[in-house]
């Protein structure tokens, strides 16, 4: 009996003293279980933080600007191969168009390349000392650009891919040099435009390139407004373009025989592709699909309208009848006028900016080329460079807010003025000096110009050993 009643107290004490045990165990679950919810708690609270954080450093390209620009690039690509190549094709001579179209398009494909391997890197680099004038070589054959790298746009924050922003100012730099074509055509070696080209591109457009547009470039740090390339690409162009003129001599013939162009049609189907491809020169140029590529988009359809009327109107009062030459030379004058102010001024100013143009273009091309007695073959300066200078300095004046401008920081009209007479100057002398300089070389190392022989044969034949046309 002793032995059962000692089992029972037993079993008693130990279930007196279970509720404490299964007490403690639950404490103990208890806290395992609020230490792992307080870890999530803290994990769930500090991913927005480190995410954020994370967005930050590597700020995500928008979709829609980025399709933009790849749009733009190709618009650009159009103005060149075909319309460049199409308008300055059919200005030339029957014996010359296909050599012109060669030209165009050797020029794009020698560029792109020329751009991948050292330009872009020289146009946007750091330079250090340098900086004023020029990049570096840190992306030497776009090193360290990847398919994850990005370029910032005008607006803080907000990015597009790097390979995009390369792919784009790749076309302006081609078109520039494709450009100078038309002051040197139907007389120029093709071996010796090629060298030219190459060597103008390195010395003369990238550092005007750097200057305007690069952070720590002279003129970008002078206030300097270029919004699409007024002084980096017309004047820059419409410059080496003379100097090549006249170093090269006049064509044979010229002012004695007739000289017209031999496809109107082609020109009038060229300077159409030129304007529909400057939309994303222009408007391109914003970086983004905002309402600044919108104001940069209506100036371009204004501005050359009222050049191409106010090129017409002025040649139908002198001569007595309107040309579709003369419209769609109005048409390209607007168009390079416009480039340096698209997404800075406002419509009516784009408008009296265009027809000031057409105007004085009209006069560069027929007075001021009669007066100075140089053979520009396709008027490259009395349009592009003539253009670009009414262009730059057009748009210290029409930036002004109280004429419809964006306006800018410190804004004083004589004071812009003079910042884009500045910027003009120095592209002029810059151009200038390094033009004369390269064709005066190349001329003594393999001659710029064919022989008289070839000139009279036509450069489609002598130059490339084909002809555009069989009969």
């Amino acid at each position: 009996m002793s032995l059962i009643k000692r089992f029972f107290a037993l079993a008693m004490l130990l279930a007196s003293l279970s509720p404490t045990l299964v007490t403690a165990d639950e404490a103990v679950a208890d806290a395992v279980a609020m230490e792992t919810a307080s870890a999530e708690t803290v994990a769930v609270d500090t991913a927005p933080v480190e995410s954020a954080a994370a967005e930050e450093a590597a700020p995500v390209p928008d979709k829609g600007d980025t399709a933009w620009m790849m749009l733009s690039t190709m618009l650009v690509i159009l103005m060149i191969i075909p319309g460049v190549a199409l308008f300055y094709g059919g200005l030339v001579r029957a014996k010359n168009m296909l050599s012109v179209l060669t030209q165009v398009m050797a020029i794009f494909c020698m560029i792109s390349l020329l751009w991948a391997i050292y330009g872009y890197s020289l146009a946007f680099g750091d330079g250090g000392s340098l900086n004023w004038a020029i990049g570096d070589m840190s992306k030497l054959f776009l090193a360290g650009i990847t398919a994850d790298s990005t370029a910032a746009t005008f607006t803080d924050g907000v990015v597009i891919p790097e390979l995009v922003f390369v792919a784009f100012q790749l076309t302006f730099a081609a078109i520039t040099v494709a450009l100078i074509i038309g002051g040197l055509a139907e007389r120029v070696k093709f071996s010796a435009l090629m060298v030219f080209g190459a060597l103008w591109f390195t010395f003369s457009y990238l550092p005007i390139t750097h200057m305007v547009w690069a952070a720590g470039g002279y003129l970008f740090e002078a206030g300097d407004l270029d919004f699409a390339g007024g002084t980096v690409e017309h004047i820059n162009a419409g410059i080496a373009a003379l100097v090549g003129a006249i170093m090269l001599g006049k064509r044979i013939g010229y002012g004695r025989d007739a000289m017209p162009p031999h496809s109107l049609p082609m020109t009038m189907i060229g300077a159409s592709l030129l304007w529909v491809g400057w939309f994303g020169f222009n408007a391109g140029s914003n970086l983004e699909a905002t309402g600044g590529a919108g104001l940069a988009f209506i100036n371009t359809i204004l501005a050359t309208a009222a050049a191409g009327m106010s090129w017409m109107l002025t040649e139908w009062l002198l001569r007595g009848k309107p040309s579709m030459l003369g419209v769609a030379s109005g048409v390209v004058a607007g168009l390079v006028a416009v480039t340096p102010a698209a997404g800075l001024v406002g419509p009516m100013g784009a408008i009296i900016l265009g027809a000031i143009a057409g105007m004085m273009c009209l006069w560069g091309v027929t007075g001021l080329k009669k007066a100075l007695g140089y053979d520009d073959s396709l008027d490259v300066f009395g349009i592009h460079g003539l253009g670009g200078i009414i262009g730059a300095i057009g748009t210290g004046i029409f930036v002004s807010p109280a004429l419809g401008g964006v306006g800018v920081d410190d804004y004083t009209m004589a004071g812009q003025v003079i910042t884009q007479a500045t910027g003009v100057l120095i592209t002029i002398i810059w151009s200038g000096v390094v033009s004369i300089v390269l064709f005066k070389l190349i001329d003594i190392a393999m001659g710029l110009r064919v022989s008289e022989e070839q000139e009279r044969e036509g450069l489609d034949t002598a130059s490339h050993g084909e002809r555009a046309y069989t009969n």
